[in-house]
């Protein structure tokens, strides 16, 4: 199954580590982030996508105000 979500965070607003069942897929609509995938930071900004593959633990800290689309794929 797929699922979509909207997020919108506040500058400094996270998202813990955590872990999914399944691959999940960002698309960053405003803003910037970073995120954490297995200990790798990544920074991300409009327009640009990230994948954060299942199993691995992952997490997010919005670096300004900042709005994703995030597509979980679950099998």
């Amino acid at each position: 199954s797929v699922g979509i979500t909207l997020f919108a965070f506040d500058a400094n607003e996270e998202i813990s580590a955590h872990t999914s069942t399944g691959d999940a897929m960002v698309l960053v609509l405003e803003g910037s982030a970073q995120v954490t995938i297995s200990g790798q930071s990544h920074t991300v900004q409009a327009g640009e996508v990230i994948i954060m593959p299942a199993g691995q633990p992952h997490a997010l800290k919005a670096l300004k105000r900042f709005k994703m689309m995030l597509v979980m794929i679950r099998s």
